[in-house]
């Protein structure tokens, strides 16, 4: 209990961790060398610009041609390149067969019927299995794989997309999910295993992996269309590459965490290197595995989502239909269709991957099948009866629309009546945040010089990481400089600001509140699941219809779309909180606010912090979907490469604002690292500081 008490009182006590005189020495050089720097950086700003421009726009003469490299090597790819007996075209074309095979199978059982034939002349030669078996065999799988709980919730999900009318387009998008999650999921562990057993594959992936992970997704979107054309196709293949990055990682993660004696067994026991990877490493590993396949699965939905702009079709193309014709009705109803979709599908992964096998029992009856397969032969036998049952009554075979229910003009009509009734103080609340802030930022951040903005961020890095980090930070920064980026990434900037300062005031407050009413947090925690499963597409019809086009409409969506994870991380820092601390610092005669700021916070603060770098992550990717509503930021870029087909465009500006993210992140994940450090927390890995 001393060392507890002595822990309250250093945490209360912020002048406790500067013990030392060579500490007092080394604050007091960084606060001169920051005040220099700050001075010098004001001088530049304020003066510099009659006899540095350079120093706030880059010269044409000193800009990298990286777009027009990456578009003549593109061209170039596609035209000419050649391996000898097949061209890269033939390669592109052979991978595009390979998925479209058989996606049009797993279309056809789901949605269109097996055909013989293309266009009008094809003829149906197996209808596809009516809505009853798909309910009945989804929840077969989710009593095996979680008991009778499961198994009506993930009937009533797929249930509540017939009830709805959102069956088809449903199908559709399952169906694109299950051909890309199988690959996805094979290539990850693919890359893991080969990071696993080479260590030059795992620092190789590593930088790779982690640029991929902050490229914003349109930007997958803009070479896959130029190499693969535009079509469902092309759509799954963005969506396998989107979902690769995570897999590999949870792989490596899983494989990396096989306890020693697991590897001394399989030595023991004389297994050859395929049996020691196939027989004893991937088993032992497959929990880890299987929370990878839920990320896989939830990664490839949120992508057939986006994809629908280049074909994917399904519940995405519904989405983005009623964006453009503003119908908040229908796109709510699609958007409610992917949530259940989502719900079933992490919560049968979740279950599978939590589930032990379970030993056959002895004795003569396991040797028939029906004791052996139950779950198989009673899913077949399913499917064959509802489609006998289709063919005779078509209610059975489809879901008949007059029983279908619908919201209808609900929601477009709440939005008008809000429109007509709050129009005034809507635009007094739009206007006051434009003018006395979203301006004023923007006109500020557009006027700082490039190489002062570089060279705070590389200092930045260096006192918080060392001279790697800061030398990370200032060469990204100015790369954006130098590839003709940095007006549009200081828009990008500025609404990825603004908005993670606003879903930071919202949403650690509503954590804070939450974190210790287990009532209030099981409902917070339903409504940032669903939050957070919402395609991002649906956070900008109501913004739009309220508040029409522009930046204001565009932060409105980021912070709808981005507060999630400032809500979760703080209730999570302060709910892991050691009590004893608590109970040292009321002994130590603290008040409710003191155990609050002083004790409570203080100790989540690199929880709240994760939370605030997790909020930038998402709205960077957010940002380049408001690009719909007349932004004028590096998402647009973006957005315009891939209606244009422009690789090299696309891809620069998705690169511009994937250094944004690694910028922000590093530079956070060092400040809770130096917070963990100096209060003594563990190090995330186990120990301590």
């Amino acid at each position: 209990m001393s060392d507890v008490a002595s822990q309250a009182g250093r945490v209360i006590d912020a002048g406790a961790v500067r013990a030392g005189t060579s500490n007092v020495f080394g604050q007091k050089a960084w606060r001169a060398t920051w005040a220099v720097a700050l001075a010098a950086f004001v001088m530049l700003w304020l003066f510099g610009k009659p006899v540095a421009g350079w120093a706030f726009d880059v010269p044409r003469a000193w800009r990298i041609p990286v777009q027009r490299w990456i578009s003549d090597a593109m061209k170039w790819l596609v035209d000419d390149a050649s391996f000898g007996l097949f061209s890269f075209t033939d390669l592109t074309r052979f991978l595009a067969t390979l998925v479209e095979v058989p996606y049009r199978l797993v279309l056809g059982l789901l949605s269109t019927g097996i055909m013989d034939g293309r266009g009008s002349s094809a003829q149906e030669i197996l209808p596809p299995l009516s809505w009853l078996a798909v309910i009945g065999v989804v929840a077969l799988m989710g009593h095996f794989a979680g008991g009778r709980r499961l198994a009506f919730i993930v009937g009533g999900c797929f249930a509540f997309l017939a009830v709805f009318g959102q069956w088809d387009s449903a199908m559709v998008t399952l169906a694109s999910i299950l051909i890309a999650v199988p690959i996805g999921v094979v290539g990850g562990l693919v890359l893991g295993l080969a990071a696993f057993r080479w260590r030059a594959v795992d620092v190789a992936l590593r930088p790779l992996l982690d640029l991929m992970q902050t490229v914003p997704v349109f930007a997958y979107l803009v070479p896959i269309l130029f190499l693969f054309g535009f079509g469902p196709t092309s759509a799954i293949i963005a969506t396998i590459v989107y979902a690769l990055p995570p897999m590999t990682r949870i792989s490596l993660l899983a494989l990396k965490g096989v306890p020693d004696e697991v590897h001394e067994l399989g030595r023991m026991t004389g297994c050859s290197r395929r049996q020691m990877t196939w027989r004893i490493l991937v088993p032992s590993a497959m929990p880890g595995l299987m929370i990878g396949v839920n990320q896989v699965i939830m990664l490839s939905l949120n992508m057939v989502i986006i994809a629908s702009m280049i074909g994917a079709g399904g519940l995405g193309f519904d989405v983005l239909a009623a964006l453009r014709r503003l119908d908040i009705g229908a796109g709510f109803e699609a958007g409610l269709a992917i949530v259940a979709l989502a719900i079933a599908l992490d919560r049968l992964s979740q279950a599978f991957a939590a589930r032990r096998p379970r030993h056959m029992a002895e004795g003569a009856g396991a040797t028939h099948m029906l004791a052996r397969h139950p779950y198989t032969i009673a899913g077949v036998a399913l499917v064959v009866l509802c489609g006998l049952a289709g063919l005779v009554a078509a209610p059975l075979q489809s879901y008949p629309e007059a029983l279908q229910v619908s919201t209808g003009t609900l929601g477009s009509d709440v939005v008008v009546w809000i429109n007509i009734n709050f129009f005034d103080q809507l635009e007094a609340v739009k206007n006051a945040l434009l003018l006395n802030v979203l301006i004023p930022v923007k006109r500020f951040l557009a006027g700082l010089p490039w190489i002062g903005v570089a060279g705070l961020l590389a200092l930045a890095g260096l006192r918080l990481g060392g001279w790697r980090l800061g030398l990370l930070v200032g060469m990204l920064a100015c790369l954006i400089a130098f590839t003709g980026q940095w007006e549009k990434a200081m828009i990008t900037v500025y609404l990825c600001g603004i908005s993670v300062v606003i879903a930071s005031l919202v949403g650690i407050p509503i954590g804070i509140l939450a974190a210790g009413r287990e009532r209030l947090w099981k409902f917070v925690e339903l409504v940032v699941d669903t939050l957070q499963t919402l395609p991002s597409f649906v956070y900008l019809m109501p913004a739009v219809m309220l508040f029409r086009v522009g930046d204001f409409t565009a932060m409105i969506a980021v912070v709808a779309y981005a507060v999630a994870p400032a809500i979760r991380y703080t209730a999570y820092g302060l709910r892991r909180v050691d009590p004893q601390l608590v109970e040292a610092g009321v002994v130590a005669g603290a008040t409710p606010w003191q155990l609050l700021t002083k004790i409570r916070l203080k100790l989540a603060l690199p929880e709240i912090l994760l939370g605030v770098n997790q909020t930038v992550m998402l709205a960077l990717s957010m940002l380049v979907i408001t690009a719909l509503v007349g932004t004028r930021d590096l998402g647009q870029e973006v957005y315009i490469a891939l209606t244009k087909a422009d690789t090299g465009r696309g891809l620069v500006a998705g690169l511009s604002v994937a250094f944004i993210a690694i910028i922000a992140d590093r530079l956070i994940s060092a400040s809770a690292d130096r917070i963990r450090a100096r209060l003594g927390l563990p190090d995330g890995k186990g120990g301590r500081r």
